[in-house]
């Protein structure tokens, strides 16, 4: 008899390099989104979600709230809030589980925004470095 098939944890999607606009110390937890950011990302209200801090090297799972539509709102809120400020650039980043067979198929959604949190463009992941490293030269 088979077992239940294999379930892999997958990148679902991103909003890649966003600004931190708020961070309220006093709300009970979470991150805040523009409802339009999260949907362009395919991410939904209470869905878990990593806060990868650009500016800061720190990283941390919270949950999403949908914020007011067209606001560009992130704000990280509660305890998070002491690490996470106004201007820092974040990754948030959300994951699914699904079989290997849809894993295969899967394709990741990157939503890319501007300074002011305006959708630039939504595209798949684009391995990096964007340029061939040079060459270190010995002294």
């Amino acid at each position: 008899m088979k077992g239940a098939p294999m379930h892999l944890r997958m990148f679902w999607s991103k909003i890649h390099r966003a600004t931190i606009t708020h961070a309220d110390l006093h709300y009970e937890g979470s991150c805040t989104i523009d409802a339009d950011l999260m949907d362009a990302a395919r991410m939904l209200p209470n869905q878990e979600l990593h806060v990868w801090n650009v500016t800061r090297g720190t990283r941390l799972v919270t949950y999403a709230i949908d914020g007011p539509r067209g606001s560009g709102v992130i704000c990280i809120n509660g305890a998070a809030a002491h690490g996470n400020q106004p201007g820092d650039l974040v990754i948030l980043a959300t994951f699914a589980d699904m079989t290997a067979e849809e894993a295969r198929g899967h394709c990741p959604t990157v939503v890319r925004v501007d300074g002011k949190n305006a959708i630039i463009d939504i595209r798949a992941e684009i391995a990096g470095p964007a340029e061939p490293a040079m060459p270190r030269l010995m002294s």
